[in-house]
Order: C-alpha cells, then structure tokens, then sequence
C-alpha cells in the first residue's frame, strides 16, 4: 500500500512541475492550468482506498496530465486553423522583473529555461501530439520511456522512435542555440525602433529575417509572416508612427532578451527575438490581449 505517498501536501506540491510540463506541451497558460486542474479534479474523485494503493501519487498525476494534454493537442491543430492570423505561445515574464506579491500567478510557477524560449516552443509546434510528448518528458524532464508509454499507450520502443522523430523534426527546423549578445541586439533594435530609424533597422536585422505577429483577431497586426530585414523595418517604423506614446522596455521573454512596448502604461506588445551573429533573424510578437494578462501586473 502507498499510503506514505498520499498526503494531501505531497499531492498538492506536484502542481508546479505539472503546470512546468503542460506549458511545454501546450504552449498555453490557460489550457496548462485546465490540463493540471482536471487531473487534480480526478485524483481527488477517487475513493481513498484507491489512492492508498497508488504508491506515486506525482506519477499518477504526470499521467494523467500527459494524456490530457495529448487529447488537447489533438484537438488544438483544427482551433489553431480557425484562428485568426499565426497562432504563437504565450509569452511568459519573469517574475523577478514583474512581481509585487502575486507569488500564485501561474506565470511565477514556470522554470525559465532554454526548453521554454519562444523559438523552442514554436519548434515544437511542428510536431505530432505523440512526438512532442515523448520529446518533451523524455528529453526535456528525463521521464523513462517506460512511463511514457503509459500516456501514449505504446511500447516503450515505440515512444523512443517518436522522440527520436521529434528529434530530427528539431534539426530540420534548426533549433537555435542561446545566442550571445541578444540583450545588446535586443536594446541596439529598441533604440532604432524608438528613433524610427529605418537604416538601423536594417543594418539590426538579417537579410531574411522572418517576423510573425500574434493578434487572434483582437489587435490589428499583420496576418501573415513579415519576410525580409528591409520590410520588417518598414513595418515596425509604420507602427511607431501609428501609436505616438508608445513605450519600450526591455524584459525577459520567455527567460530570454526580449521587448515590451506599453502605452498609456497598458501593455500592448511582447516581443520575443532569435540572434545569430549578431544579427535578428527572427520575430515574434504577441498582441492578443488574452495572453498579455500575466504581463498586467506592475
């Protein structure tokens, strides 16, 4: 019988590494919550006896999470079709640049790391609901495949070819390593933006530099890809005069060098970058104001 494992404090401290997984599965604030919600719903439906018997009440509760997430993802891709415009994660601040006493928000639960940077996460978009569970709990949180296969219902075997798969899926896209020097191309990008500098800009941004702006309909941004260094900086010119008292901040996104432009002290924009030599070779740039909601908080 389990019963050292089931106490109520124990059950309740595995929130934060659950809601850590979900994230990265989902890429979600408000459906990782819900994940983790509905499997803590379950555990305490069911009758103490058969809680006594389950010895890993963490392990349990990963499950069941996992395969809650799975069914999300599966469903997420034909809502992901009806969104207006690109579809981007949520961007997450961190709580050391952001909290005055809100220790509880789920923001301040994320562990800001290098598997929840916004290029990261968009790379694992790109990949099949069974992959990225077997990626992201075996590459990212070190969960055996053993367990693994309990969620995917698979062979162990099975759940190490997906995870290798999901492997060369990151490859093919590139995954970026933490780039030296974003904070000063971050800030050199920020100064120019702030002074319409247009050559700048250019001279800031790769050739091919590729922005992608998030608005779901609720904010006006552009709905399909920004190509090119030259018509990005156009861009972010025309938006500096469209929004006259427009504020920009450096902060962490996602645990990585990125900007917050404000207005009447409302944020409107989080924006999440990717260096390579020296240079930005990728933007984006969240306005749906659903997922600015953790970033309300100063």
């Amino acid at each position: 019988m389990g019963t050292a494992g089931t106490s109520t404090d124990e059950v309740a401290g595995e929130r934060r590494q659950l809601i850590n997984i979900a994230y990265r599965l989902l890429g979600s604030l408000a459906e990782s919550e819900d994940a983790v919600q509905e499997a803590y719903a379950r555990w305490y439906a069911l009758p103490r006896s058969r809680q006594e018997e389950i010895l890993s009440p963490g392990a349990w509760l990963t499950t069941v999470t996992g395969r809650i997430c799975l069914d999300v993802l599966g469903s997420a891709r034909a809502r992901r079709e009806r969104y207006v415009g690109a579809w981007l994660p949520d961007p997450l601040p961190d709580h050391a640049e952001w909290d005055h006493g809100h220790g509880t928000d789920l923001a301040d639960q994320m562990v800001l790391d290098e598997s929840v940077t916004m290029a990261f996460l968009v790379v694992l978009e790109s990949m099949t609901p069974a992959e990225r569970v077997s990626f992201v709990l075996h590459d990212v949180f070190r969960y055996p495949f053993a367990e693994i296969a309990g969620i995917l219902s698979r062979t162990p075997a099975a759940c190490k070819q997906l995870a290798a798969s999901a492997r060369r899926r990151a490859r093919v896209a590139g995954t970026p390593a933490v780039a030296a020097g974003q904070a000063d191309a971050v800030r050199h990008v920020k100064e120019a933006w702030e002074s319409k500098d247009i050559a700048a800009l250019v001279d800031l941004l790769d050739p091919d530099a590729v922005m992608t702006a998030d608005g779901g309909g609720m904010a006006g941004s552009a709905l399909r890809p920004i190509e090119g260094g030259a018509r990005i900086a156009q861009y972010m010119v025309a938006i500096a005069d469209k929004a006259p008292g427009l504020e920009l901040l450096e902060r962490s996104v996602n645990g990585m060098p990125g900007l917050v432009a404000q207005r009447a002290g409302a944020v409107m924009t989080v924006a999440a970058f990717e260096v390579a030599d020296g240079r930005v070779t990728r933007i984006w740039a969240v306005r749906n104001p659903e997922k600015l909601r953790p970033w309300e908080r100063h």
